[in-house]
């Protein structure tokens, strides 16, 4: 009998800098296409805080200070997609750019640092606005 699946946890990240915020294109599936935030999975052993430092400058090579947790989303994918799981709970952080320059790895192919209000005109991962509004109350008050 295999192991029954169960939700996987992932963070990102929404990285502020001079009063934009940082967007990314996936380049795969799941998401292959839409803009979103940074971040990927929680590996075991690791704080939230520091997978979300790690996945960010994994992607991106970007440094960030994190101010605090921008809400919750969940994604349920009707399968599986490669080694992913399909069930995922991921906790967006709002974020402070500290150094480094944009460099995507292969997952990402675009990035762009953004007024939240251009945000609207792009294709998203759902809920996404919301939680680039609450992040930036977020860093307004961090």
């Amino acid at each position: 009998m295999s192991p029954r699946p169960k939700p996987e946890l992932a963070v990102s990240a929404a990285i502020f800098r001079e009063g934009k915020v940082l967007l990314v294109r996936r380049a795969c599936a799941p998401a292959k296409g839409l803009w979103t935030l940074p971040g990927g999975r929680v590996e075991v052993g690791e704080t939230l805080v520091e997978a979300v430092q790690r996945e960010v400058l994994e992607e991106t090579r970007l440094a960030i200070d994190v101010i605090g947790l921008a809400g919750y989303r969940e994604s349920i994918l009707p399968e599986a997609v490669g080694d992913r799981g399909r069930h995922f709970v991921i906790l967006p952080f709002a974020t402070r750019w500290i150094s480094g320059e944009v460099h995507l790895n292969d997952e990402l192919d675009d990035s762009r640092w953004m007024a939240i209000d251009a945000v609207a005109d792009l294709a998203t991962t759902e809920g996404l606005i919301g939680i680039l509004r609450q992040a930036e109350r977020l860093h307004a008050i961090g």
